[in-house]
């Protein structure tokens, strides 16, 4: 796994869920973007509380940095055309909301 930090705009809404374990986590889709105008779709999971928390505090459309492991992955979309994404398990969120 590789250490980074992303930057996009949260989309949709982050999700809590449950293990079958009983542990709470939380899911949520980031679009990042990088200088040229190509487009990444992060899937971002949390298990730990101060993370989990932030993702849940926050609306569609808001801007975010994350930290923590990556995992380069490719999809293929409708078209046949394979596109590059990035799995990250958050460690750390950041947004405007956390400047109080």
């Amino acid at each position: 796994m590789i250490e980074g930090l992303v930057a996009g705009r949260l989309m949709g809404e982050a999700s809590r869920r449950v293990d079958k374990a009983g542990r709470g986590y939380v899911v949520a889709r980031v679009l990042a973007r990088n200088r040229v105008d190509d487009e990444y779709i992060v899937n971002v999971i949390a298990f730990d509380d101060a993370p989990a928390a932030a993702l849940l505090a926050l609306a569609d459309g808001d801007a975010l940095s994350l930290a923590g492991g990556l995992t380069p992955k490719v999809w293929v979309d409708k078209q046949g055309v394979a596109r590059p994404s990035l799995d990250m398990v958050a460690t750390r969120v950041l947004s405007a909301r956390d400047g109080g």
